[in-house]
């Protein structure tokens, strides 16, 4: 029986082996069904995106696109380019509130820029938009067009409302001074461009300065025009990777889209000039 036991010893254990060896294949095949069924999710990027309200038009109307064509999914939070209070882009991501791409103007960029809050190299201009003059819909336009007449339509108006951003600050710090009206004319400065833009639907304010990008699509006010030359500021908007992003190529696949030929008409469509631009780097 020993003899007998020792000889089927040998068959046996191939035997166990090769069965072993079928379970081990198994679950690798597990595996890598399992592996193959979680890469589409793994795959799909998820961007999280700070936009100021001057670009805000155009991206509206471009990310279903960019979502559409390159299934990365965006989740888009706002703040205002520069000012004060806790809403800014830089009072957030100094907060710790997670952003992979900002889209704001050139002064507020720069000051980011500053703060080292974004990743060198990957900043590309989009657009620029004028100031102009909002006035409540279906009331009568008056003429913004040269420096002496805007400064007659800002004295005689009870209330001027402003944006607390970049082209408010512009306003209140350079062009109203320079006009010598700072003191004469009354200002009501808000958080955002919309805020402006609704004192002066609601009949708070009769008129409101702010970038044109910001007017065309306000609901309840028109644009009576842009002012001149000497007092205008051509205000640019550009968009960038935010410094220690996990998603930096699917960032700069949207800003290389929003910087595109195809971007160009729903950028016009906003009251903004698309600009030669370079991808990100």
């Amino acid at each position: 029986m020993s003899r007998l036991s020792e000889r089927g010893s040998p068959r046996l254990e191939p035997a166990k082996g090769a069965l072993d060896r079928a379970t081990s294949g198994c679950r690798g095949f597990v595996l890598v069904v399992a592996t193959l069924l979680m890469w589409p999710l793994a795959a799909s990027a998820q961007l999280k995106v700070m936009i100021s309200g001057g670009f805000s038009g155009p991206y509206e109307q471009l990310l279903p696109e960019f979502e559409r064509t390159t299934s990365i999914k965006v989740t888009t939070g706002s703040g205002s380019s520069q000012g004060t209070g806790p809403q800014t882009i830089a009072a957030q991501l100094a907060r710790g509130v997670p952003a992979d791409v900002v889209i704001l103007s050139r002064e507020g960029l720069a000051e980011l820029f500053a703060a080292h809050r974004i990743a060198v190299g990957t900043d590309v201009d989009l657009a620029r938009t004028p100031l102009g003059v909002a006035v409540r819909a279906g009331t009568p336009k008056p003429d913004v067009r040269t420096v002496d007449a805007f400064k007659q339509v800002a004295l005689k108006a009870k209330v001027v409302a402003v944006p607390g951003s970049t082209s408010g600050i512009f306003l209140t710090k350079d062009v109203f001074p320079r006009l010598g009206i700072a003191d004469k004319i009354n200002v009501k400065v808000t958080p955002r461009g919309a805020g402006a833009t609704a004192m002066v639907a609601s009949g708070e304010a009769d008129i409101a300065v702010l970038p044109v990008s910001e007017i065309v699509h306000a609901a309840g006010v028109e644009l009576a025009g842009v002012i001149a030359d000497e007092i205008q500021l051509n205000q640019v908007f550009a968009a960038a990777v935010v410094a220690g992003s996990k998603e930096t190529e699917a960032a700069k696949r949207l800003i290389a889209f929003l910087a595109s030929d195809r971007a160009s008409g729903a950028i016009r469509s906003a009251g903004m000039e698309p600009l030669p631009k370079r991808r990100p780097d």
